[in-house]
């Protein structure tokens, strides 16, 4: 059985969601709910459920004001929005799921089911979610990764390249490391791109950083810093060299 809070501060949305979790997902049990950040946060130091449905406007603040709030935030998070550009990046790099108003069934009962196969977030993951939320023009210098069980916080100078795998993605870190991600490819490729990253085939995103040197054979090769051979597709081919040709000789 799992547990869930809910805060939100419209009463209206409060009972639809208590509706859909009753239907799609049983096995969960409402613990409490809360309007305001202020009242949130006392029922979070009385109660520690597997879930907190999180609005992210509240009628006294933000979701966010009452992260910061709480000392010891040990439970997953899937914040309810109403707009999807609010606190976009915050969602993408931090370990968290969110859902737009008026939320989709199908879309709960999936994040739901995420929740059920991961363990519960380390204080890395928290930390980092409250970092990007607080600095949302600022790039964040780490991510969360979604394995099939955990979720891990690596620093973004450390991913060597990502390669795609059916719905999934590999990353390959420096130090030997590769972590299987639950995610697909060009969910990362758009979180990853303003940090010199640049997807050169269809299966293949690799950092700029850890690029030794462009080959020529089958058709285009890029060398990275840790020999693996990474293919350029030749539709890509004229613009990884023109980049290239900046990043190295200007």
């Amino acid at each position: 059985m799992l547990s869930a809070v809910i805060i939100e501060d419209m009463p209206e949305a409060v009972e639809i969601l208590k509706r859909d979790l009753s239907y799609y997902c049983p096995e969960l049990t409402i613990i409490g709910t809360a309007g305001s950040v202020v009242e949130g946060a006392k029922l979070l130091k009385q109660k520690t459920p597997d879930i907190l449905f999180l609005d992210v406007s509240l009628g006294d603040g933000t979701g966010f004001d009452l992260l910061e709030i709480i000392q010891d935030v040990n439970m997953h998070i899937i914040f309810i929005t109403a707009s999807e550009e609010y606190a976009l990046r915050a969602f993408r790099y931090s370990a968290t799921d969110y859902l737009l108003k008026p939320i989709d069934p199908d879309l709960l009962l999936k994040a739901v089911n995420k929740v059920r196969s991961l363990k519960k977030p380390d204080k890395p993951v928290i930390d980092l979610l409250k970092e990007t939320a607080k600095n949302p023009l600022v790039l964040p210098s780490k991510i969360s990764l979604h394995t099939l069980d955990k979720i891990i916080v690596v620093s973004i100078s450390s991913i060597i390249r990502c390669e795609s795998e059916g719905n999934n993605t590999w990353f390959f870190l420096s130090g030997l490391d590769k972590i299987f991600v639950t995610r697909t490819l060009k969910y990362y490729e758009e979180i990853l791109l303003p940090h010199d990253f640049i997807r050169v085939h269809q299966s293949h995103l690799i950092s700029l950083d850890y690029v030794c040197e462009f080959l020529k054979k089958d058709g285009g090769y890029l060398l990275m810093k840790n020999g693996d051979m990474i293919p350029v597709s030749s539709r890509k081919r004229q613009e990884v060299l023109a980049i290239l040709d900046s990043r190295f000789y200007n």
